[in-house]
């Protein structure tokens, strides 16, 4: 996928950007597309139990252009049988990132647009909702 190159109005390269209306999905494994393993069990990973509508959902995602990365607090030694698994249960993604730090209440800061969506149980179609945020005092 080709990104977009941005300038400065001086002429400085700066991080680039997707085209629009193409999302950076970053997806966690244990517990949302599949059975909640922890690290302290990866025997577990090889038959993990898949969540229904999880490869639907991500797959279609992919197919529409969107980039699917999955994104897990599993370690570098679990790469191989997690890769493994993705494939045998018909993945497609663009990138799989490990040691995401665990214990959940993440609070993302970030110079792009960030939007987070708590999975809670099923994939469902995305919403829009009004919530309440933490922003930077201006």
């Amino acid at each position: 996928m080709s990104h977009l190159v941005e300038k400065t109005e001086d002429g400085k390269r700066v991080s680039p950007s997707l085209p629009e209306g193409v999302k950076n999905y970053l997806i966690d494994i244990d517990g949302t597309i599949c059975d909640d393993i922890p690290n302290e069990e990866p025997e577990r990973m090889t038959n993990a139990k898949l969540y229904p509508d999880a490869l639907k959902t991500l797959n279609g995602w992919y197919d529409k252009g969107h980039q699917i990365t999955f994104f897990s607090s599993r370690l570098e030694e679990h790469r191989e049988v997690t890769e493994a698994w993705l494939k045998e249960n018909g993945f497609k993604y663009h990138s799989l990132l490990l040691e995401k730090p665990r214990g959940g209440n993440y609070h993302w800061v970030d110079n792009h647009i960030v939007r987070a969506t708590r999975f809670d149980g099923k994939f469902t179609e995305l919403v829009e909702k009004e919530v309440s945020i933490q922003v930077f005092e201006p």
